[in-house]
This record gives C-alpha cells, sequence and structure tokens, in this order.
C-alpha cells in the first residue's frame, strides 16, 4: 500500500504531517514524494488550511486536482480546512473523508477501517497531551518539531482558536525524545513549531527549559523558533535564550498593527510600546537578529491617520522580514461581524506602500550582513548551484562545485553575488 500526504499551509501543519508520517509507516504504507510521487497512492491525506478564505479556496482546488490525477485513491482532508464546512469538501472537492484535527492521531479512521467518534478540535480538553509518534520527515532537510497546539487568544480576526482548539503543550520528555530522533537521523536543524511556541507550558517547566534542555543534547545542529506572540508579562523564555549558540537568530513576532486603537480592536493583548519592548530585549539578547512580523491592512476601522500611524511604527522597527496581509472577513469571527469596513482600494494601496517601506528594510538588514561570515545548511542542488539558508534566514547560493557540503552547517562568507535577498516563507 502506498500514501501521499500533502501539506498545506503553516510549519505546524508540516510537523503534523510528519507525525502522520510515522502513523502510517507503522501500518504499513510506502510513503511517495508530495512533489513528484512515484507510483500510484492508495491513500491521500491533504492536510489543509484555513488560517484565509483563501488558503481554504486553494485546500480544495488541491483536493479537486488529485481526485482527477488519482480517481481510484481514498482522498482524506483532515487539518485546520476541515473544521469549516464538512459539506462543502464532500460535495465540491470530492473528499472521500473530511477529519477533524484530532482524527490526525487515529490512523484506522484515517484508513477507513474505523469512524471517527471524537470532536473538533474546538472541543478537545485544555489539557497537555502527547502525540505517541515521532516526526518522520523522508523528504525533508530540516525537522520541525510540534511541542504546542491550540490558542486562547481570540484575536478578532483569526480562525485558528476555533479550528485548534485551546492552548495546551505537548509532553516535555516526548519532545525530547522527537529531538533526539531527529538527529539521529542526521538534521542539522531543528524547528519547533506551534500555534503561539511562547505560550509552551509543562508544569513549571516553560519555552526557555524546553530550548535548554534540548540545547543539551549532542551534536552539531541549530534550533529555530516558530511563530511567537509579544507577551512582554512572560519574558522568561527570551532572557533564557542569551548566550546559547545553537539558537537561530531569527524571531518572527506578531505585530499585525502599529496602531494601539486597532490591536485594541484587534483584541491583540499588548500595545505598540509594549511590542517594541519584547523586541528590543529580543535584538539585545540575539545580537544580529533578524526580526520578522505580520501585518494587516484595512482592518474595519482603520482611518488613514491609524494607518498613518502603524506605518510610522513600522519603519521605527525596522523588521528585517514583514508579511502584509489586506484583511479578509472570515465568517465566525467577530471582525466578520463589523460594519466600518475600509474599502478595496485603500487597503490594496496601503499594503502597496508598506510592502515598498518593507523591502527598503528588509535591503538595509540584508546589507549589514554582506562581507561576513554566517552560518548557513546547503539543502539541496539545482541547476548546477547549492542553495540553502542562513541562520537569519537569508538565501545564499553558490556553485555546486563540492567547496560545501549539504545537509551541514558550515561557515559562508556572504557577497552581494551569494545572498538573493529572499527569505524562507
Amino acid at each position: 500500500m502506498k500514501a501521499l500526504i500533502v501539506t498545506l499551509g503553516c510549519r505546524l501543519n508540516t510537523a503534523d504531517s510528519a507525525l502522520l508520517t510515522c502513523r502510517l509507516r507503522q501500518a504499513g504504507y510506502e510513503m511517495l514524494a508530495p512533489d513528484t510521487p512515484k507510483g500510484t497512492p492508495d491513500l491521500i491525506v491533504v492536510n489543509s488550511c484555513a488560517v484565509t478564505a483563501e488558503a481554504v479556496r486553494k485546500s480544495r482546488q488541491t483536493v479537486r486536482h488529485l481526485r482527477k490525477c488519482y480517481p481510484a485513491a481514498r482522498i482524506v482532508v483532515t487539518g485546520c480546512g476541515a473544521e469549516t464546512a464538512r459539506e462543502a469538501w464532500l460535495r465540491d472537492a470530492a473528499a472521500d473523508a473530511v477529519l477533524p484535527n484530532p482524527a490526525k492521531r487515529e490512523t484506522d479512521v484515517l484508513t477507513g477501517n474505523r469512524t471517527f467518534s471524537g470532536g473538533s478540535s474546538f472541543q478537545q480538553p485544555r489539557e497537555n497531551f502527547s502525540e505517541h509518534a515521532r516526526g518522520e520527515f523522508p523528504f525533508r532537510s530540516r525537522a520541525f518539531i510540534k511541542i504546542q497546539e491550540g490558542c486562547d487568544n481570540f484575536c478578532t480576526y483569526c480562525i485558528v482558536p476555533f479550528v485548534r482548539g485551546p492552548a495546551r503543550s505537548r509532553a516535555f520528555e516526548e519532545v525530547l525524545s522527537d529531538c533526539r530522533h531527529a538527529l539521529s537521523a542526521g538534521f542539522p536543524e531543528l524547528v519547533l513549531t506551534g500555534v503561539n511556541t511562547a505560550c509552551y507550558r509543562d508544569g513549571n517547566r516553560h519555552l526557555g527549559d524546553l530550548i535548554s534542555a534540548i540545547s543539551g543534547l549532542p551534536g552539531k545542529f541549530r534550533i529555530r523558533l516558530g511563530s511567537t506572540e509579544p507577551d512582554a508579562r512572560h519574558p522568561e523564555w527570551l532572557r533564557s535564550l542569551r548566550g546559547n549558540d545553537r539558537i537561530c537568530r531569527f524571531l518572527h513576532l506578531s505585530l499585525q498593527h502599529g496602531s494601539d486603537v486597532i490591536l485594541r480592536k484587534m483584541n491583540r493583548h499588548y500595545s505598540a510600546s509594549e511590542f517594541a519592548e519584547v523586541a528590543a530585549l529580543a535584538r539585545e539578547v540575539l545580537p544580529g537578529l533578524s526580526l520578522g512580523t505580520d501585518v494587516i491592512t484595512g482592518f474595519p476601522g482603520e482611518t488613514e491617520e491609524l494607518f498613518e500611524i502603524s506605518r510610522t511604527f513600522l519603519r521605527k522597527m525596522q523588521f528585517a522580514n514583514t508579511h502584509i496581509f489586506r484583511y479578509s472577513p472570515r465568517p465566525g469571527t467577530r471582525a466578520a461581524e463589523f460594519t466600518d469596513r475600509v474599502p478595496p482600494e485603500d487597503s490594496a494601496r496601503r499594503s502597496e506602500l508598506l510592502k515598498t517601506d518593507a523591502a527598503l528594510a528588509a535591503r538595509k538588514f540584508l546589507e549589514s550582513k554582506l562581507d561576513r561570515e554566517a552560518p548557513v545548511i546547503f539543502e539541496e542542488v539545482r541547476d548546477g548551484f547549492l542553495s540553502g539558508w542562513t541562520d537569519h534566514y537569508l538565501q545564499v547560493k553558490v556553485p555546486a562545485d563540492g567547496t560545501f557540503p549539504v545537509r551541514e552547517i558550515t561557515s559562508v562568507l556572504l557577497t552581494g553575488e551569494n545572498v538573493s535577498g529572499k527569505y524562507q516563507e
């Protein structure tokens, strides 16, 4: 029997797919490469995304395409997209089964040998968990380690708490075991993932304790942190990174807006000044840090004045990498009911202005790294060039002439010729 897992969306989905790979292999399935599958799958699992309406549309489009390519395969949709509009998946996308996120852990449900009797993610208990599986990455060069799940913030624009459930953390020792397995398999980078990795708690141990324990494992490797929420009330995990040379100098702190008025309307739990405090601490603890963020334009109630306040704040922060999104309402969220919508043309114009500013800030950060050595992991060879990423997520390309190894941390002098300026998404 052969299985194909198609992963859409975030790094947490990637980590979930790695756990799915482990479970399906244990059930006797041969795993096919997602990009160029050699063979016909008996089972296809689509790990879908629902962070935006566009993400759901792309997920359904993917399922329809797979149905045309493999008409005899059993197609199962899971992931965040499966938590919404189940009937539409069955009717429009021709899926055989649509299973909520909790069903990912039950192999016999995925394979159709048993009916899932549990509930949605939103019905999950607010308690820590074990996966009883380990991540396996037969087609990747980095290991994505799931450490946390769910969210309690209920930002007014966000569907994630409804499709991922309440915040809860993976058992400390199981995370360490997963990391040991990945390192024994030769992975030089561990990416710690979750909805919000900063809220990791297992008993009295927080994210900093987990990172310290992982850092103590033997081997030559580095640790990259997934998205974190800026929380000035609990900076202990951030302070604990000081002096840890295994930590990648990259951190993604989701800002969403630079105006306190809009932040309150979004139900974000910090002010712009508190965000700046966390960012300053991060840059102090990790010198040379590449700081990334997310920003939404055109949120309901965003006037020209509030937009300019946000734009000024963004310029002051000088992010190395900024993901800019135009607001789109998500059914089921509070913001979808707000009536003070911003005209689409205003949202689009503001987005372009922010993109111009973000490109200048990104270029400034890149230029600050030129003519310096940086640790790089080269991941693939294409068209005669090695391609890889620095620890601060700058893409590096060099001739594949045997000078540098693949899938090892190696020091490279960054120049205007070998650094593309592209960031890992």
